[in-house]
């Protein structure tokens, strides 16, 4: 008799954004001619940079032609990519080497796969609300315990992160062994800046801890202030893993790609107290478990380094952020309490006169044809509030607010 892993069914059975699909197709069918406008999911919009689609249809044709045809990608990704990424770094002045860098198709896959290396006694600590793929993961790798009355795992360590303190995770009073950071967050827009950043550094070296640093919306990030890598702290490297991908940088939701950094600094440790260098153990997961991401896509993050490429994908970010700058510009008029669209593509806000999540995403579906995040898809804590995002069109983007203005 084959047993199921059980874990899985502790996870809801629909995940949240199938959820959000389900209402949306319900008001279709109810009102087939409406104009929704979303303002929800984070998915892109906007067409590659032409600098990408360049290097992709070239690669294609390299693949159509003996001598340059490519099969298998090295596990942990093509050189001339790894190459551009190292160079990247450097610019920060952050140093790293070639062996370090892995490249995969996105940043949902390692976060979610990151457990398989780590052992199953761990506490886990995440921010709450947060994105669900961290709490998820855990429920589903059998470290998260039962859970409580309070709705809330056992043996996860929710992080104080609520209104009261911008929505700006609090260091854990306890130990813990394994740390999710998102900077700048999702589903908060809001970003932890190097002074912050470097308590949780300090805290993971002494407790020997290790960060799971999601760093997806650097790109995003204007202010000196806040970092773009982790490895910007001094000390990082003994204690994170940095992830970060394509997919809202430039585009590559469709296309799947990114990659993380496993420091040869960073260590963990056997139960009798031998250190391990956690890059071995990535690397043994990563030649069994993958076959690499495909040439052409490669060949396409290639391109989002280069003059032309760095030029259009700034515009593309550009694009994304002034849509979130005028979206919380409204809801700031409005008199809602409104966090992110700064340095983040995500806006974190008040729903008005205290309503439920669920409750405004059906006013915002029903009365204004506008799709939102309720924030209690994000955990509890997201209770009473709304994500909305800069992805939208400009234009869809502006009708959403003029449907809006004065009305909320």
């Amino acid at each position: 008799m084959a047993l199921a892993n059980e874990n899985y069914l502790k996870t809801p059975e629909i995940y949240c954004f199938d959820e959000i699909e389900k209402r949306v197709n319900a008001y279709k069918l109810l009102h087939p001619k409406s104009k929704i406008i979303r303002l929800g999911v984070g998915d892109v919009t906007r067409p590659l940079p032409n600098e990408v689609q360049l290097a992709m249809q070239k690669a294609i044709a390299e693949m159509g032609v003996k001598e340059t045809f490519r099969g298998y990608s090295p596990p942990q990704g093509y050189d001339f990519l790894i190459e551009k990424i190292l160079k990247d770094y450097r610019s920060m002045g952050i140093s790293l080497n070639k062996e370090s860098v892995f490249i995969s198709d996105g940043a949902k896959s390692d976060i979610g796969n990151i457990g398989h290396i780590l052992g199953r006694d761990n506490i886990i600590a995440i921010a709450e609300p947060v994105y669900p793929v961290y709490e998820n993961a855990t429920i589903m790798s059998g470290r998260a315990g039962f859970l409580t009355d309070e709705q809330k795992w056992s043996n996860i360590v929710y992080l104080k992160c609520n209104q009261d303190n911008c929505f700006t995770p609090e260091l854990p009073t306890e130990k813990v062994d394994v740390i999710y950071l998102c900077n700048p967050n999702n589903p908060t827009g809001t970003s932890l800046n190097k002074t912050q950043l470097k308590k949780w550094v300090d805290y993971a070296i002494k407790h020997e801890s290790i960060i799971v640093y999601d760093a997806a919306y650097q790109a995003y990030v204007k202010d000196d202030d806040i970092p773009k890598s982790i490895y910007e702290i001094k000390g990082a490297k003994k204690v994170a893993i940095e992830i970060r991908s394509y997919s809202k940088t430039a585009g590559f939701t469709g296309l799947r790609c990114g990659f993380s950094i496993f420091p040869n600094e960073l260590k963990v440790f056997t139960k009798i107290g031998e250190e391990v260098p956690l890059i071995k153990l990535w690397g043994r997961r990563n030649a069994n478990y993958t076959n690499g991401v495909s040439f052409i896509v490669q060949r396409g993050a290639e391109a989002v380094y280069s003059p032309k490429g760095k030029s259009e994908v700034q515009s593309l970010i550009q694009y994304y952020l002034t849509n979130a700058g005028i979206i919380r510009q409204e809801l700031l008029n409005a008199g809602l309490k409104v966090f992110g669209g700064v340095n983040s593509p995500y806006i974190w806000f008040q729903t008005p006169r205290n309503q439920s999540s669920w409750s405004f995403f059906q006013q915002l579906l029903y009365e204004f044809q506008i799709v939102g995040t309720p924030g209690i898809v994000f955990g509890n804590a997201g209770e009473g509030f709304m994500r909305f995002t800069g992805f939208s069109s400009r234009e869809g983007t502006e009708i959403a607010m003029d449907r809006l203005r004065n009305k909320l």
